[in-house]
């Protein structure tokens, strides 16, 4: 039996750190890597605090879908509800479910772990994990948080989880984070729903 493949997490040593520019939410800084017989190169990428992202599905097995406005790419895309790890200790799984309260007016009774992933490996060090989320129920309309900025007036979309995995074969959503998770959930029902990891699962790297 071939041996199971995994990414393993590398300690190389850094011979030098600086940050370049101290940002809102994110820093840009620089470290000088030892690579052993590579020799020493210089690196630099965005730090990140982390975030979360949540695939919803209805009892129709419906992906839930938010059109919001990004700046840096210049489009509004089609995502599922995600955020920054920016609370201080806050599990992930408690900032996944504030988020999807904050973004969608909902809450949910089930939660799995769908994907763990790097955003941008080659120059951030931001980590992402996807939960699934299903068992909905809408937030009271009295207790709904008020939304602003890019997040006022966003629409949004129930799709059939498997009109989604169309959607991104045919080249139409471009997130991430939609991405991944949508063809994980896909991959998850395929499978009968039996490789889903815990909520709380131990991010392994």
């Amino acid at each position: 039996m071939t041996e199971r493949l995994r990414d393993e997490s590398a300690q190389l040593p850094t011979t030098s750190a600086g940050v370049l520019h101290a940002g809102r939410v994110f820093d840009l800084v620089t470290e000088d890597v030892d690579l052993g017989d590579g020799g020493t190169v210089t690196r630099e990428f965005v730090r990140h605090p982390g975030a979360v992202a949540v695939v919803v599905l209805d009892d129709d097995e419906r992906v839930l879908l938010i059109r919001q406005y990004r700046h840096p790419v210049r489009a509004y895309l089609w995502e599922v509800p995600a955020g920054l790890l920016d609370v201080p200790g806050e599990p992930l799984v408690v900032a996944a479910q504030r988020e999807l309260a904050e973004e969608a007016d909902l809450t949910a009774g089930s939660w799995h772990t769908l994907a763990d992933y790097f955003t941008t490996p080659g120059g951030s060090d931001e980590g992402l994990r996807v939960f699934l989320a299903r068992g909905l129920t809408e937030v009271p309309e009295g207790d709904r948080h008020e939304r602003s900025e890019e997040e006022l007036g966003m629409a949004t979309s129930w799709v059939p989880l498997a009109e989604a995995v169309g959607l991104i074969q045919a080249g139409l959503l471009h997130n991430p984070s939609a991405v991944v998770g949508i063809l994980a959930a896909h991959a998850a029902r395929e499978g009968g729903w039996r490789q889903l990891r815990a909520a709380d699962a131990p991010w392994s790297l």
